[in-house]
């Protein structure tokens, strides 16, 4: 397929705004759904990560296409190839956001830019945001947003290696109830993490998919309990893709002041690549 990349690049600096309360009940029920525990009073710092379950798009579900995803167009040009990722991105931490605080994001696209890869033709769309709580900054966030065309994937030549267990490493336990909560708690209603009909027959996947901004929230917090201090810096991006249909584990090795870290389940590839830096 061929993209009128000039027309897609008229979306480069698109501009959008976003407000939600932080609550004590979104909160108890992040902690809910990932088996955590913490203060949950006014005031208290909110998890990590959690604004990505923040001011998420209200689309009325007429406006969702096929897979789950709002329409194209809007505030992301419409990139007409039909598979949506999240493919990485990189976080600088500059404060803390609060229960009882609003946040506010300010969205700006950066970049869109036409590749081809195994899969074939990709489209890789560059969006930033600025995150505050109460007008506190509290960080800003680069997303690489990938979309490719609907074909098969070629055959690999030389299978990738299996990942190493890192010096540090966590289990996590899958399930169809945690991505069903995960999804909710971001308002994300793309049909690849719930059902499997969809995966299975229509994306030809061998099971739900294990949500890229799921792991990253896992591994950045998996740092944070390490180190017992949250980071300023965490930057990932996603090589390959879990699925329900196994475990995988967060895996972590010092490197200097910093920690590489990696999402795997057990004897496959490094799924989702990462590093922490304070």
């Amino acid at each position: 397929m061929d993209l009128d990349i000039d027309h897609l690049r008229q979306w480069i600096g698109r501009e959008e705004t976003a407000t939600e309360l932080v609550t004590r009940s979104l909160v108890q029920r992040f902690n809910a759904t990932l088996d955590r525990e913490g203060d949950t009073a006014p005031g208290a710092i909110a998890p990590l990560m959690l604004h990505l379950c923040l001011a998420s798009g209200a689309v009325p579900t007429s406006r969702l296409g096929e897979d789950g995803h709002s329409a194209r167009g809007g505030f992301l040009p419409p990139v007409p190839l039909p598979r949506r990722m999240w493919a990485g991105g990189a976080l600088e931490f500059r404060g803390e956001l609060r229960i009882g605080e609003t946040m506010a994001r300010r969205s700006v696209v950066r970049d869109v830019v036409a590749k081809s890869g195994r899969s074939g033709v990709l489209c890789f769309v560059t969006v930033e945001h600025e995150v505050t709580g109460d007008g506190k900054p509290v960080l800003s966030e680069r997303q690489d947003i990938v979309y490719r065309a609907d074909e098969p994937p070629r055959p690999v030549a030389v299978r990738p290696p299996a990942a190493p267990a890192g010096a540090h490493q966590r289990a996590v336990a899958l399930s169809s109830a945690l991505l069903f909560r995960y999804s909710a708690l971001t308002f994300n209603s793309h049909r690849i993490h719930y059902d499997v009909p969809y995966v299975r027959d229509v994306e030809r996947y061998p099971g739900l998919v294990v949500h890229g901004p799921l792991q990253a929230m896992l591994l950045v917090q998996f740092a944070e309990a390490i180190r017992g201090a949250r980071p300023s810096h965490f930057s990932f991006r996603s090589l390959s893709a879990l699925f329900d249909d196994a475990d995988f584990s967060l895996n972590a090795a010092e490197e200097g002041q910093a920690l590489r870290l990696w999402t795997a389940r057990t004897g496959g590839p490094i799924a989702m690549e990462a590093r922490t830096e304070w």
